[in-house]
């Protein structure tokens, strides 16, 4: 064969694996209906959940360099309608007035202690809070989180099983003003509003998110706390929850607020980010791909590693081989098949995206459909985010926590917020 033709049957081939993997996760269409079933409000129906103990929850806040968002952040948490709690803040070690401002909440707020350290990453904030809490449910929440009143609440019901060993909640994007952040906030209604009801209906939920996430205290004592050594703490942790026996719950109504990257630079570091600490996960545990003693959840993370890294690098390369196949006459395909494929795939994107909007009831947010055209190009940006995380992982770069620039910016409904603070 020559050198073009082993590139035409490349990209075939490699687009029937796009294609075919693709067409695998429209199965997560009726899954998530069928979770917006089950788990319909019914006060006739008396479901058991930890709810109904009324355990103590031990809201963890990590922060370096949060001045411009935490007293919001912490004033929110503190209007839930939840009020058996405490609240936790750790400085890690911030160049600028983090520390006074927690040091001040505390002083003001009886459920309110503040713990100070020397910088040492996101991990270590976390395991600080985590020897200080004295609650029976942890809940980790990043400094721009901004809470509605029942979060707390919605939370605590996803616990109603007993190996529900962690509940993630349903984050949103809070600054709506640049069109960046619009596109990301119609985006990330596929992720919160499709994907995480039909893994979590399937038990194989794989991250409690970051920015709102509990666990069973003793769970994460028992598994020994967050790892210090990944980019991806929330996301390793939650596999050791499901090595030990346990699953993940999604709660779609347990809401907060966060702030979205709002510049380039600052979307390409949290891509990375992101992708190295999958990377570093899959890495880490590596041997519970495909075993039958974790079930589906086995089975799931290895669907899991081709879509999110071997997918995205191999969209990259028949991007990088089409326009000479193309140049040369040598196209896989006809050019008016490729832009009816092109335009099919669009129209799918579009469908799904209202869809997963309609899920989550948030559809002022179609507001934001005009971005549509800026979603291919996003698609191609996060490949090569990944692309990039894979090459520093191989050249073991310092992982550092490359945490994002805030703004303070809400963009959210006053219903939302302790105080009068929206604005659009």
């Amino acid at each position: 064969m020559t050198l073009l033709e082993v590139a035409v049957a490349f990209v075939q081939v490699g687009g029937l694996v796009i294609l075919g993997f693709g067409m695998v996760k429209i199965v997560y269409v009726p899954l998530a209906l069928y979770f917006n079933r089950l788990y319909r409000p019914n006060p006739a129906r008396h479901r058991y959940s930890v709810l109904s103990e009324r355990p103590l929850v031990s809201v963890i806040v990590p922060g370096y360099n949060e001045a411009v968002v935490i007293t919001k952040c912490v004033e929110s948490i503190l209007a839930s309608r939840y009020l058996r709690m405490e609240v936790i803040l750790v400085d890690d070690g911030s160049t600028d007035a983090t520390a006074s401002i927690m040091a001040g909440l505390a002083e003001q707020y009886d459920r309110v202690r503040f713990l100070s350290q020397e910088n040492a990453g996101k991990g270590a904030a976390l395991n600080r809070g985590i020897s200080a809490a004295q609650g029976d449910v942890l809940m980790f929440v990043d400094a721009d989180g901004i809470f509605a009143p029942d979060t707390l609440m919605h939370m605590l019901e996803g616990f109603d099983h007993a190996k529900v060993g962690a509940v993630c909640g349903d984050d949103r994007p809070v600054n709506l003003n640049r069109i960046q952040t619009m596109m990301l906030a119609v985006l990330s209604h596929v992720g919160t509003g499709l994907v995480r009801r039909a893994l979590s209906l399937l038990h194989c939920l794989p991250i409690v998110s970051g920015n709102i996430g509990a666990f069973r205290s003793d769970l994460v004592r028992q598994v020994g706390g967050f790892h210090e050594d990944t980019l991806g703490e929330d996301l390793e942790l939650t596999w050791r929850v499901y090595k030990a026996g346990y699953r993940v719950r999604f709660q779609p109504n347990a809401l907060v607020y966060a702030e979205s990257p709002s510049t380039m630079g600052g979307l390409w570091r949290q891509r990375v980010r992101w992708s190295r600490g999958l990377i570093q996960t899959l890495r880490m545990h590596v041997g519970m791909l495909g075993r039958h003693r974790y079930g589906l959840f086995g089975m799931f993370l290895v669907f899991n590693a081709v879509t999110m890294v071997v997918i995205p690098v191999l969209q990259l390369a028949i991007l990088a081989v089409l326009p000479f196949l193309y140049i040369a006459g040598s196209g896989p395909v006809p050019g008016e098949v490729f832009a009816i494929l092109g335009w099919l795939g669009l129209f799918v994107s579009l469908t799904l995206v209202v869809f997963s909007v309609g899920l989550n009831r948030s559809w002022r947010d179609l507001r934001f459909l005009w971005t549509l055209p800026l979603w291919p190009f996003y698609s191609v940006f996060v490949g090569l985010a990944l692309a990039s995380a894979i090459v520093k992982e191989v050249r073991g770069s310092p992982a550092r926590w490359n945490k994002l620039q805030r703004t303070g910016v809400i963009s959210v409904t006053a219903d939302v917020l302790p105080r009068s603070e929206a604005r659009a």
